[in-house]
């Protein structure tokens, strides 16, 4: 734990104890889950940001999108927006939040929709949209809405069963709160994780979680896009981002490409013309004229903010996409995906 973390474990049992307390609440009915008439599933985590939430969203609208209409509910965080809301062409990374963004430029046949209570925003999509599933983004610590199906995501890096509640660790709530998942998904395995190895992850993971379906995926890194027009790509990268978890991103550019220069944002990082021209600077100084800018998917959609478009588009940035693939469990995976709502339907 270390010394600064003995300093704040006071400080996480108080949170802690905070958090149990609410969970105890909802669990004896004092505090009420509502239930609606429409298909949720709920994708979430225990910590704090960079699990995967996104590329897992995004494996289920691949799923379903062929035999279902979908809507996607984001908290939308970082919007400059408040209240329920419809994406529509008129909407950036700003009014909307940059992952339900992503999902909304990205998949063209789904309703994206944001709202901070998502007991308030469901109603809406019932009332508006034609939705035979709703996908709710980052909402496991949401109990006001009670999903069908509940899906738990936890870094391969950093498992739940590791790691302690804030401030301490990156934990919003007690490792018990696993026990509420119907499936844990261990994200962003290494490429040559053996059965062995996800043997005893299952076994720590099933301490807390014993009734859970336990699944493990990985990360495929796509080839690089342009931004904006087709420029021609260049191994040589200025790598920047604003996202939870650098680690994975930096080791596949650093195999593939040559990192000349870096320089990485908080994640959900907003970015401004300040600090465009200071990457363009950066970019400008690099001693050889073959050259590029390289960022991820989620920020990608950030640039495209027409307050940026003086700033960005005559350098040459790209994007490098990602999706998630199932190392074991991803038969049984769509089947209880599948069943929740067969079941529901019937």
């Amino acid at each position: 734990m270390g010394f600064l973390g003995a300093l704040l474990f006071p400080f996480t049992i108080i949170y802690s104890s905070v958090t149990k307390f609410r969970n105890y609440l909802f669990d004896i009915g004092f505090k009420r889950s509502f239930e609606f008439d429409a298909n949720v599933i709920g994708v979430g985590n225990l910590s704090v940001g960079g699990t995967g939430k996104s590329p897992m969203v995004e494996y289920l609208i691949k799923l379903l999108a062929d035999n279902y209409k979908i809507a996607t509910l984001s908290r939308g965080y970082g919007r400059k927006t408040k209240g329920f809301r419809i994406a529509n062409d008129n909407d950036s990374a700003s009014s909307i939040g940059d992952e339900p963004y992503q999902f909304y430029n990205k998949f063209k046949d789904i309703d994206v929709t944001v709202g901070e209570e998502r007991a308030i925003a469901i109603p809406h999509i019932l009332a508006e949209l034609e939705s035979d599933v709703i996908l709710m983004d980052d909402a496991f610590q949401h109990r006001y809405v009670k999903p069908g199906l509940n899906i738990m995501l936890t870094d391969y890096s950093r498992p739940f069963y590791s790691d302690f509640v804030l401030p301490t660790g990156r934990l919003r709530e007690s490792r018990d709160g696993a026990q509420r998942a119907d499936i844990i998904v261990v994200t962003k395995c290494k490429e040559d994780i053996t059965e062995q190895e996800m043997d005893a992850i299952e076994k720590e993971v099933s301490a807390y979680a014993p009734n859970a379906q336990v699944c493990f995926t990985s990360i495929k890194y796509l080839s690089p896009k342009p931004v904006f027009d087709n420029e021609q790509f260049s191994d040589n990268i200025l790598l920047f981002s604003g996202i939870a978890n650098n680690k994975p991103l930096i080791e596949h550019v650093s195999t593939h490409y040559q990192i000349m220069d870096e320089f990485y944002f908080a994640d959900h990082h907003a970015y401004s013309t300040k600090d465009m021209n200071g990457l363009e600077e950066r970019f400008r100084r690099m001693p050889i004229a073959d050259k590029c800018l390289l960022t991820t998917e989620k920020d990608m959609v950030k640039l495209l903010d027409p307050a940026l478009e003086s700033t960005v588009h005559h350098l040459p940035i790209f994007y490098i996409p990602i999706e998630t693939y199932f190392v074991r469990g991803g038969k049984i995976f769509d089947e209880m995906v599948l069943n929740s709502i067969k079941q529901y339907s019937e």
